[in-house]
């Protein structure tokens, strides 16, 4: 009489997951047929995020070690002199979430906005707390100028109504970015209530934001979109991205590369620079080219 013997999975063989959370170098990877298993990297490997498709090897019941990391579409991380730091992974678009109190950073709008132009990656600006009138009429005059060169600009209310960021989230794979008290939690959990992330009061004497958000993490809104919750910062480093394209961050500037007097032209005191010359004459906003050519001598 034959004996009916379960198929055990070889221990050797690599399967494919997705990364849905990151806590330091321990993950959460979501399996082909929806379960969630915990992984370790091999060996001193790093620099997977949230969004990474993964190779890993099931070690026991639930338990993991990541072999790879798949061929990524998009990578966002931020970096200064001495470490780098990957944000997400695949993600298609970003959405810089501000409000109008505490203050925004305009500097970090821009670096954010050169690090998903460096990789394609679309942006959305959500300016969150638009139900305290004045400020946000103040804050929608400072972004106008970002709004003027296509970049779409979204006003809400997360304690409200966030019913009109949802068609913006519709087959994308979009990444939560921002300073500590902007309210990117408060808005993740009204789009996602079972998410719970922890929300803490800003500090009006300070002016500033609490870090609430601990890790980063993936969450499902649909077979076709998913929004990455990442902890708030107040800077982005830039230094991976050579000084000679950073001007390609800048989408305005564009049409005036490669027309300056010397062809190694940095845009900022040449003579003869295309850069400099359209925004003499208005076609650049002087606040961009400002932000661009401090960005030039910090990187």
């Amino acid at each position: 009489m034959s004996i009916s013997r379960k198929k055990v999975r070889p221990q050797t063989e690599r399967l494919t997951g997705l990364v849905t959370a990151a806590f330091g170098r321990h993950f959460s990877v979501e399996t082909s047929s929806g379960e969630i298993i915990s992984c370790v990297m091999r060996g001193k490997k790093g620099g997977i995020a949230c969004g990474d498709q993964v190779e890993y090897q099931l070690t026991t019941a639930g338990q993991g070690v990541i072999e790879a990391i798949k061929p990524r579409t998009s990578k966002l991380y931020r970096s200064d002199a001495f470490k780098e730091k990957i944000i997400a992974a695949n993600v298609t678009q970003v959405i810089i979430v501000i409000a109008a109190i505490p203050s925004f950073s305009e500097e970090l709008i821009n670096r954010c906005l050169v690090a998903a132009e460096s990789e394609n990656i679309e942006v959305l600006i959500v300016l969150n707390k638009a139900d305290l009138i004045e400020p946000t009429q103040t804050a929608m005059e400072t972004l106008s100028l970002y709004r003027d060169l296509g970049y779409r600009v979204l006003p809400i209310s997360a304690l409200q109504d966030v019913s009109a960021l949802r068609p913006y989230l519709q087959n994308h794979l979009s990444v939560l970015a921002g300073q500590s008290g902007m309210g990117k939690s408060t808005l993740l959990n009204a789009l996602i209530p079972q998410a719970r992330r922890a929300t803490a009061e800003i500090s009006e004497a300070l002016d500033s934001g609490t870090h609430t958000t601990t890790h980063s993490q993936l969450y499902a809104l649909d077979a076709n979109s998913a929004i990455i919750d990442s902890p708030g910062f107040q800077e982005f480093g830039l230094n991976y991205i050579p000084q000679e394209n950073l001007t390609w961050g800048f989408i305005e500037f564009h049409p005036y590369i490669g027309q300056c007097k010397f062809s190694n032209c940095r845009h900022n005191q040449e003579p003869g620079c295309a850069v400099v010359q359209a925004a003499q004459q208005g076609k650049i906003h002087p606040k961009r080219l400002a932000f661009y050519q401090r960005l030039l001598c910090r990187e």
